[in-house]
């Protein structure tokens, strides 16, 4: 299996209520791929960092094999909410992928 990592900034120009609101876009359209996505076994996006990190998000991930996260990195329906509700939004996107 593949565990796929994101961490993302959000733009430091949105205000906390927009931080807020985008956070919620993001979560629900990428969890809302849960099903969806041949070979994504599992997906949640994480929102409520404590005060001492330094990202915003975290999507937590795993995918049958690294062709099925490769799959998922085109599939359509991954790449309208990553085109509508994350890349408008974010300023920094750190990514890890590993073998479990």
């Amino acid at each position: 299996m593949t565990h796929h990592i994101i961490l993302w900034k959000l733009k430091e120009e949105l205000s906390d209520a927009q931080k807020a609101e985008v956070k919620q876009g993001i979560k629900e359209g990428l969890e809302g791929l849960a099903g969806r996505i041949p070979g994504l076994l599992s997906i949640k996006v994480h929102t409520g960092g404590l005060p001492s990190g330094n990202v915003d998000l975290m999507l937590d991930s795993v995918f049958e094999s690294p062709e099925a996260l490769k799959g998922y990195s085109v599939h359509p329906e991954h790449v309208a909410v990553a085109d509508a509700r994350v890349r408008p939004f974010t300023s920094g996107r750190y990514c890890m992928d590993f073998e479990i």
